[in-house]
């Protein structure tokens, strides 16, 4: 028998957590749980992660989160205990299909069936920021190649496995070209070793209108953490409803399961929420530990009761269904119809299979690194950038950089800026080191000259040439 860990959360959490659990333990599924407390009563206890040591225990122990929503207090530098939990497990691949159920429940497009496969662990979800100045915020956007090639290549394994015929790249390179550009570069070069597989790239903002206007040419979509979030509620909702769809959240010995939507404290103790998005996530949980048939009579008994007319409140339409029910109700009415099948949509059947696994990650051979100059990040706010610009050639008069430009969020202000630009208190000026003296000694110096003329320095940034190639983007209208 296998033990999974369970989370019941907060709001509704409880409600569609008990209604899940009974639909399981009625398909006769070889499976029990140990249950933890996370979420807002651990954050108000004093624990900033909403998680205590002994549950984190009891998860690595068992391998499978089933999870509830949870609701993280609003500020106080408490952490998405979500985001927590997928990378201190290593959960790269987020894992969202959303799928049409029309007519039983109303859509604009009766033929959509599109697998997101959001990156899980970097971007911007990193969560590292800062306040540099009075008046700018940063926050980084980390993109690594073993993050690009896991989840990619789990993409199109996962297409292979279930028999997809196409996988579809989101990015915004033309932007983004050194962050990006590495998720597509890693999406091209892995795409070659999956000939029988379509593939297709297109620019997160036209690509989320054409997912929400024609669904239908989609299949499998592969794409980055910030993106994967957005257009995961993006297809779930243009499918039907947020509260119809499940996550699963892949590692590579861990695993989470949980429904898209949050914790909706303002129905939580009703009886009134929909339990499908957990539902979806149990089908999936199961899937992955090898109970295909328990997640098959689960999904097909599901498909009857939504096909049936029987729908919660937020799905419910006067002229096609037949009952509005609690969530508990509905609950039941699953349980009612295990070992039955849908008689018009699509029959659920999920055959056994040996799951999805990926090689190790091997790292490249190191590539040939060269320091070409430095990026220094000031915080200035005593004149016009002229006298920025005599400063910091002051501060560089007897080293051997140059000075290059200065930009204002990313706009190049010098030389030659225009009056109309508008900036802020947070400059970024480019220095390029002559060939002969390119160390990190040099910008050390640099650091004293600045500091010498009172220019207050915030952030430094290397600039390399890789392989051959500049590895640092250009100021705009450079």
């Amino acid at each position: 028998m296998k033990t999974i860990t369970i989370a019941k959360g907060d709001g509704i959490g409880p409600e569609i957590m008990d209604a899940t659990l009974n639909i399981i333990k009625a398909s006769g599924a070889d499976i029990q749980w140990e249950e933890i407390q996370v979420g807002e009563k651990v954050y108000l206890e004093g624990n900033k992660s909403g998680i205590s040591t002994s549950s984190w225990d009891t998860i690595r122990k068992n391998k499978i989160l089933f999870k509830a929503p949870i609701t993280t207090p609003q500020g106080g530098g408490y952490k998405s205990l979500n985001v927590t939990i997928r990378k201190t497990l290593g959960l790269y691949s987020n894992v969202r299909p959303c799928v049409s159920y029309f007519p039983y429940v109303q859509t604009k497009h009766p033929k959509m069936d599109v697998i997101i496969v959001r990156e899980n662990e970097e971007d911007l979800y990193a969560g590292i920021e800062h306040q540099q100045t009075d008046e700018v915020i940063q926050c980084l956007k980390l993109i690594s190649r073993p993050g690009c090639e896991k989840i990619v290549r789990y993409a199109f394994e996962l297409a292979k496995v279930q028999n997809r015929k196409k996988v579809t790249c989101f990015s915004k390179d033309n932007i983004m070209k050194q962050t990006d550009g590495l998720f597509h570069q890693v999406f091209n070069e892995i795409a070659a070793e999956y000939p029988s597989i379509e593939t297709d790239h297109m620019i997160i903002d036209i690509g989320a209108a054409k997912l929400a206007d024609s669904p239908e040419q989609f299949d499998v979509i592969v794409t980055s953490n910030l993106y994967g979030d957005i257009i995961s509620d993006i297809a779930a909702q243009v499918a039907g409803s947020v509260g119809l769809a499940g996550s699963a959240n892949i590692g590579e010995s861990c695993a989470m399961f949980e429904a898209i939507h949050g914790s909706a404290p303002d129905i939580a103790g009703k009886n009134i929420a929909n339990p499908s998005g957990l539902i979806q996530a149990a089908v999936m949980m199961l899937n992955h530990i090898g109970l295909n048939d328990s997640a098959t009579k689960i999904q097909n008994a599901w498909l009857k009761t939504v096909e049936e007319g029987y729908h919660t409140a937020d799905i419910y339409n006067e002229s096609s269904s037949r009952q509005k029910m609690t969530t508990s109700e509905f609950g039941e009415k699953v349980i009612s119809f295990l070992g039955q099948k849908p008689n018009q949509l699509q029959e659920a059947h999920f055959p056994k299979s040996n799951g999805i696994q990926l090689p190790k990650y091997v790292r490249k051979s190191a590539a040939k690194k060269v320091l070409k100059g430095v990026d220094l990040f000031v915080h200035w706010t005593s004149g016009s950038v002229d006298l920025l610009a005599d400063k910091l050639k002051n501060a560089s008069i007897n080293y051997p950089v140059q000075l290059q430009l200065i930009t204002n969020r990313g706009i190049k202000v010098w030389p030659e800026g225009f009056e109309e630009t508008f900036c802020t208190d947070h400059w970024r000026c480019r220095f390029f080191i002559d060939e002969a003296n390119r160390s990190n000694a040099t910008i050390i110096e640099l650091l004293h000259g600045a500091n010498a003329e009172g220019i207050e320095v915030i952030k430094t940034e290397n600039l390399y040439e890789i392989n051959g190639k500049d590895a640092f983007s250009v100021g705009q209208g450079q």
